[in-house]
């Protein structure tokens, strides 16, 4: 015996067939036995499908945050755009990882084609976000208030009086002028016996968050574009030498890639004197270095001259450029004869400070006028002491006591092979060690002023003391030795750009974020009693305000009609 079957979805009885089978369904139906095939989207189907997935608000803020992540390398490893020496000190502390990291583009990070891939891409996933919702945004303030809901009770925020002696309609023309008063856009609506007006506001939160992604755009397209047009060198200048802004005068130099050799402004600055104070020797912190100030000469474009200088945190703006101080440090004039008393060497070069007490090493290279090409290797201690060990150190980062000691290597230096070598440093493989170590012969040691004799008769060596002829004699040694300065020349015309759409981006975010998106009715419905006064309101989104909105306005409300 068979029964009728209740429908599970229809609620209804069904009858069997009359097999005494289950009736037949619908392909649609929820129980049909028939599989459901999606058609196939097609090529024009996926694209739309990527863009989609592309251009959505949850991808555009994981590229976002992916961004800020690919940035993170960039802070720990040295770049060759801000600080190539950095990178070639990172290569030297680490041959053997560095060709790997140097592989994944970590020491170039900004211009890395991965980064530059999530950069593009959320260029895109922005433009994308930003046309259609502008579009829609501009549509919807065209676009009338809604129509008051029949059933304003259903909402959270309401409030419903009673009045009395009160003509509905200029009660509501009364709620839509203090409506108006409050910034909300009105429109009437009266039928059916009521009368009604729906305000709403807020669309200056939509138009913050437009604005906030469109300043992030701005700012993808000024650093895109602004860096092509930056460039960031680095010089050091010593004492009485002249730097000219010039692409060969640099000693390291990183450029966009549309800097060409006439985009530097032609000016040139002469490093007169570098100036630092010390704690006074004996006391509480003694030897620290209280100010550092490069006292410069510039001589502009169009012929001036003007003289200013260049402090830590202070940098010289000259020419759209910013002249940043690195670091600073004493540079010996070192002058080399040859046997027969001829000069064949003679500068003044930069020994890297190594200590807060201004211990320092330094690369000298007789490359010509010797019958072999001597390197040497030296310590510089601007006040020498003794320690213990029977090695020396600088207490005292002023010119107290100032020393320098050389050990001389012969041989080839590797100069006339075309390798890239570092003024800085000096490669010892291969080279015969004349003095010092376990030569028997010991390392040169010399006062300014004094002059020593070089290994095998090749000739002398003299430590130049600089002091000029005016000087106080009771200043000592105090101007006996020159003094460099490294100087960072930078030039990013995006900077402007940036912190204009940087701020744009800050005051939509503060808008998006403290503009509520509201609308409110008030709505008068006449009858026996009176007149029955409804208050509603409805946000978009979290608004917890709403129902003090809400009291607000109809107190407000009341005390005007009674008024």
């Amino acid at each position: 015996m068979t029964t009728d079957r209740k429908d599970p979805v229809t609620d209804q009885r069904t009858a069997p067939a009359r097999d005494g089978s289950e009736p037949l369904r619908p392909s649609d139906h929820v129980d049909s036995d028939e599989t459901i095939t999606q058609p196939a989207l097609g090529l024009v189907g996926w694209l739309r499908w990527a863009w989609r997935q592309l251009t959505s608000m949850r991808t555009a803020l994981v590229l976002l945050l992916l961004l800020a992540i690919a940035a993170v390398p960039g802070s720990i490893f040295p770049q060759r755009m801000a600080n190539p020496n950095g990178v070639t000190q990172w290569e030297s502390d680490n041959p053997g990882l560095f060709p790997v990291l140097d592989g994944l583009q970590m020491f170039d990070v900004y211009q890395s084609a991965w980064f530059s891939a999530i950069y593009i891409l959320l260029f895109v996933s922005l433009i994308g976000c930003i046309l259609p919702r502008t579009k829609h945004h501009w549509k919807a303030l065209r676009t009338r208030p809604p129509r008051t809901p029949a059933r304003l009770g259903r909402l959270d925020a309401f409030r419903e009086e009673r009045v009395e002696g009160v003509d509905a309609a200029h009660a509501i023309d009364l709620a839509g002028r203090q409506l108006k008063a409050q910034g909300y856009r009105v429109e009437r609506y009266d039928g059916r016996g009521a009368f009604s007006v729906s305000a709403e506001r807020g669309y200056l939160r939509e138009t913050g968050n437009l604005v906030f992604h469109a300043a992030l755009v701005g700012v993808l397209l000024t650093v895109g574009i602004g860096g092509g047009f930056a460039y960031t060198g680095q010089r050091v200048v010593v004492e009485g030498t002249t730097f000219v802004n010039s692409l060969l005068d640099y000693s390291s130099m990183n450029r966009g890639r549309f800097v060409d050799d006439a985009a530097l402004s032609p000016y040139a600055m002469k490093l007169d004197s570098f100036d630092v104070t010390y704690q006074p020797y004996g006391e509480a912190g003694s030897g620290q270095a209280g100010d550092f100030s490069a006292n410069v000469s510039v001589t502009h474009t169009d012929g001036s001259t003007s003289e200013d200088a260049v402090r830590v945190n202070h940098p010289l703006k000259l020419d759209g450029d910013s002249i940043y101080l690195l670091g600073n440090g004493y540079a010996p004039t070192i002058t080399v004869r040859d046997a027969d008393g001829d000069v064949v060497y003679s500068d003044s070069v930069p020994f890297l400070p190594q200590d807060t007490a201004m211990t320092s090493t330094g690369v000298i290279k007789v490359t010509d006028g010797l019958p072999e090409q001597l390197g040497m290797v030296g310590f510089f201690y601007p006040t020498q002491v003794p320690l213990d060990s029977g090695a020396f150190a600088s207490a005292y980062g002023d010119l107290l006591n100032p020393v320098l000691t050389l050990n001389v290597y012969a041989g080839d230096l590797g100069i006339d092979d075309g390798t890239p070598r570092s003024v800085y440093a000096l490669d010892v493989t291969g080279l015969e060690q004349l003095t010092g170590g376990d030569t028997g012969t010991d390392s040169i040691e010399l006062a300014p002023g004094d002059t020593a004799d070089l290994p095998d008769g090749l000739g002398t060596i003299t430590f130049d003391d600089v002091t000029p002829e005016d000087a106080d004699p009771a200043l000592g040694y105090a101007e006996s030795v020159k003094r460099f300065a490294s100087l960072q020349v930078h030039h990013d015309p995006s900077a402007l750009g940036v912190l204009v759409f940087a701020v744009l981006a800050t005051l939509g975010l503060l808008v998006a974020l403290f503009v509520p998106r509201r609308r409110m009715w008030v709505k008068a419905t006449p009858d026996s009693d009176g007149v029955r006064l409804e208050y509603a309101a409805l946000a978009r989104g979290d608004d917890p305000t709403l129902p003090d909105a809400v009291e607000q306005l109809s107190r407000k409300h009341r005390e005007a009609l009674e008024g």
